[in-house]
């Protein structure tokens, strides 16, 4: 009868890369400078509160 001595090592490998993978040490993600987002909100409420472009007057006869 033959056993298989490696597959308890890889198992254990496998279960280590497994776990890492679930729990990363650092959050991945992109953050952002509070300043920058600032200026961003400040800049799109700016362009929301802003009159409308004014429409060409119609000559009416």
């Amino acid at each position: 009868m033959v056993t298989d001595r490696t597959a308890p090592v890889e198992t254990a490998a496998l279960a280590a890369e497994v776990e890492g993978l679930l729990a990363p040490a650092e959050a991945d993600g992109v953050f952002r400078d509070t300043r920058e987002c600032g200026g961003a909100l400040l800049l799109a409420a700016l362009l929301l509160i802003s009159p409308p472009t004014p429409r060409p007057k119609t000559d009416v006869r």
